[in-house]
């Protein structure tokens, strides 16, 4: 008798192919989670799953997300960080809602379209690792906690978008060709700064400032904004200016000629660590301070629930509120969330 595996179904192609591969070997039960609006996705999920014969069902997870991920991502620019939610949401809201329907239903496994693997290791601890496609999705699940991880499956780990792509025409899928989503799932169109604004209570405007106080110019409130920004400013200086400081308090921001971006150490808290033991010595990693492609070489040092990641090359503008991953080779063994950076020139640019 074949085991049963929870399918998060989004409507999308990769969510799809995942359920067409899985049936391979398990009985699979999708569910589609319901965060309210997304009509269109939820009737391309029933669609899929009518074709594939497989059960489907829906889920409502819109007060989980409201609590978790919504209302600390207005918080987070209110006081000056930019948040990443979908960090937020896989072990906060997405998982665990899989979890809840797996247990209801005696499933021993769920399972979601993310491009990344699991691996048990010769420890008998599991690993999160990369998928093949060079799009790093294993990036966003940094925040697992591991005991997770023993009871997910990524099926498409080891492909490329463009076989799922052609695996999912060979289906006949209809969602073959469907864009990829690239905005936050509670805001489709992808202006977050006017979905605040909707829900009342942002920053007020404030002023732009040199790294020597002087007023430059009115901005149009701190949320609008994020560390190292250069477009979007609406200011004419005459030369390229970057956003350098976000005051909170003050509400003001700093502007300077961006010398002092380029951070060589970068201070993280509430650590995450993936099959590996907190560690009691400094660490060789590589380091992702961003959704991107670029892996830094650093040294991580751990204390407690703070983390100090000592760069061997200097990263322009880590952001507080973003996520510093640390990597060995394909392996993620650990995250923690920036909250501030120094330089070696802690000089920023001069201008008036």
């Amino acid at each position: 008798m074949k085991e049963t595996v929870v399918l998060g179904l989004s409507g999308g192609v990769d969510s799809a192919v995942a359920a067409s591969l899985l049936q391979r070997e398990y009985t699979v039960h999708c569910v589609y989670l319901d965060i309210g609006g997304g009509e269109k996705a939820q009737a391309d999920a029933e669609e899929i799953a009518s074709t594939l014969h497989l059960p489907f069902t829906v889920r409502s997870i819109r007060q989980p997300l409201e609590t978790n991920v919504c209302a600390p991502f207005v918080e987070a620019y209110r006081t000056g960080r930019t948040p990443i939610p979908c960090a937020v949401c896989n072990p906060l809201v997405k998982f665990p809602a899989l979890f809840a329907l797996a247990d209801e239903i005696g499933a021993s496994f769920v399972a979601t379209g993310h491009y990344a693997r699991i691996t048990r290791e010769e420890n008998g601890r599991f690993a999160l690792r990369q998928g093949k496609t060079k799009n790093d999705q294993a990036y966003l699940l940094a925040r697992m906690p591991e005991q997770m991880l023993s009871r997910i499956l990524f099926p498409l780990g080891k492909y490329e978008k463009p076989q799922v792509r052609e695996m999912a025409e060979a289906l006949g899928l209809s969602v073959a060709q469907k864009p990829d989503s690239m905005d936050i799932c509670f805001i489709p169109d992808g202006d977050y700064a006017a979905w605040m604004e909707r829900r009342g209570a942002v920053p007020p405007p404030g002023n732009f400032i040199n790294p020597q106080g002087q007023v430059l110019g009115r901005h149009k409130g701190i949320h609008h904004y994020t560390l190292g920004q250069r477009r979007g400013l609406n200011l004419s200086m005459g030369r390229r200016v970057f956003v350098s400081k976000i005051d909170p308090v003050t509400h003001e921001i700093t502007l300077s000629d961006g010398d002092g971006l380029m951070a060589t150490e970068v201070f993280c808290e509430e650590p995450n660590w993936i099959g590996i033991d907190p560690p009691e010595t400094p660490m060789e990693v590589h380091v992702k301070l961003r959704h991107t492609k670029q892996m830094l070489p650093a040294i991580v040092t751990c204390n407690g629930d703070m983390i100090q990641i000592s760069l061997k090359t200097p990263a322009r503008a880590p952001t507080p509120g973003q996520m510093a991953v640390f990597y060995w080779e394909d392996r993620i063994v650990g995250s923690g969330w920036m909250t501030s950076s120094t330089s070696k020139n802690m000089e920023t640019g001069v201008f008036t």
